[in-house]
């Protein structure tokens, strides 16, 4: 299908940031994300479940409480958004074929929540605890966890009983998860099963709530991209605790017999893009707060002098490698 045109594509970052969400008027009709859709309608088409979620374009991914439907953010749907979102943001959430459907499968789940009102259950209570729990600003996950699913970065099942089920119905969506063999042993095999259970419950059942209301829709939202970009970067952003030296000095040495060496803040500097990806890539860590870590590393070995140390030098190049 041939992609719609808009006067803002020619438009530089600077103009575009310019620009009102509103007068984007992007959809999610003609675009990728349509595909996208559709191939999460016939996932749950396959599994029995009669409800489909209603989509929309917003400024992030959610799906709001009471509506079974799911705000997609305005950037995935056109080429010159994402590039725009990749410079601010330093990623895509939601990108790529496979991060748009693993992120759509737990949206899937919200949706199938508020449809049928599961939380209201007894047994969906003792397994994920109360929706009614107040969401947490930050959260402190266990990675040595086995009591929840690992889906989405962060683990993201482990910061609140909501998205515990999200995450959980999205492992059991997925085409050939093999969630049984996969979660064999783990305490969370036991929600697993139960949405199993739930899922062949409710399959071909109406649900409860059909509303087809949309939320925060992208034409109603009045702020600049600018604007939009500097709540979602103060969202990310924190002030970094100055913990480093101790964890520099295990890299870098400040002995003077290195003064000729390179000093270390440059060899970060010079590295920290792909140093950035990588911790980002394995922990999943937003790339906006790493690169906050990175800068106080960056001014801690400035003020301290370090340059890398002989034997250091090597593991660290090794690391930043592979």
């Amino acid at each position: 299908m041939p992609r719609r045109k808009f006067a803002w594509e020619k438009l530089s970052d600077d103009e575009l940031l310019k620009q009102r969400l509103s007068s984007l008027r992007v959809t999610v009709e003609g675009t990728w994300l349509e595909d996208c859709v559709s191939a999460l309608y016939e996932e749950l088409q396959e599994r029995g479940i009669r409800l489909r979620p209603h989509t929309w374009m917003s400024s992030e991914w959610f799906s709001p409480g009471g509506v079974p439907g799911i705000a997609i953010p305005f950037y995935l749907a056109h080429p010159r958004l994402m590039k725009l979102e990749k410079k601010m943001m330093f990623d895509v959430e939601g990108g790529t074929w496979r991060e748009c459907m693993a992120i759509l499968r737990h949206e899937a789940g919200h949706a199938i929540q508020h449809g049928y009102q599961l939380q209201r259950r007894r047994r969906w209570q003792q397994l994920f605890g109360p929706s009614s729990k107040h969401y947490p600003r930050y959260y402190r996950p266990n990675p040595a966890s086995r009591r929840y699913v690992q889906h989405l970065r962060l683990w993201y099942a482990q910061s609140h009983p909501d998205e515990d089920f999200a995450e959980t119905f999205a492992v059991w969506l997925r085409p050939r998860s093999n969630w049984r063999t996969r979660y064999a042993g783990w305490p969370a095999l036991k929600k697993l099963e139960y949405v199993d259970e739930l899922m062949g419950e409710i399959a071909g059942k109406r649900p409860l709530i059909t509303t087809r209301e949309r939320v925060d829709t992208l034409g109603r939202l009045s702020q600049t991209l600018e604007e939009h970009y500097k709540k979602k970067q103060a969202f990310y952003a924190f002030t970094p605790p100055k913990t480093y030296d101790r964890d520099l000095s295990r890299l870098f040495s400040a002995d003077p017999r290195h003064h000729r060496s390179k000093p270390a803040s440059a060899l970060i500097r010079r590295h920290r893009a792909h140093i950035r990806q990588l911790v980002a890539r394995w922990t999943g860590e937003n790339q906006l707060t790493l690169d906050a870590v990175l800068d106080e590393m960056i001014s801690a070995a400035a003020s301290s002098i370090c340059v890398p140390s002989a034997p250091n030098r090597s593991s660290f190049s090794t690391s930043s490698s592979s």
